[in-house]
């Protein structure tokens, strides 16, 4: 839950094939209670290093992990 205070509504991966099956009720659902129906519709991966989150795969992150 601390990671969705930091990254909010981000967490959820609007891309997945998941999210693009859900109706519009479940897409209006609080995240986190989203996320504990449907944990596949969350963005991987999430990376917590010193009390930072990093979220996805992108070059911004991968050049955060050096």
């Amino acid at each position: 839950a601390q990671a969705y205070y930091v990254l909010g509504e981000a967490l959820v991966n609007t891309r997945s094939t998941t999210w693009r099956g859900m109706d519009e009720a479940a897409r209006a659902m609080p995240v986190l209670d989203l996320l504990a129906q449907e944990p596949t519709v969350m963005k991987r991966p999430l990376i917590e290093r010193d009390g930072e989150f990093l979220l996805g795969w992108t070059p911004k992150v991968q050049a955060a992990l050096g």
